[in-house]
């Protein structure tokens, strides 16, 4: 799974990968397995990508182009 959002959220955020997998708890090389898709993200690093960056996992999954959360 290729989820370009998530690298294109971080990099308009002008985090770095490491920054980045630092908040998650995880380390920059299995970010960066995520970012290019050679490792699928666990359920509980995509809940806390789609907080930190306040949108829908749904946005991050590219199923929609609607950042907004249903609430």
């Amino acid at each position: 799974m290729d989820i370009k959002r998530i690298k294109n959220l971080r990099v308009d955020s002008d985090i770095s990968q490491e920054k980045i997998a630092n908040i998650l708890h995880i380390s920059q090389r299995a970010y960066s397995y995520y970012e290019t898709g050679k490792h699928n993200i666990p359920l509980n690093v995509l809940c806390s990508l789609a907080d930190y960056y306040d949108c829908s996992i749904d946005y991050l999954l590219g199923r929609t182009d609607n950042r907004e959360i249903n609430k």
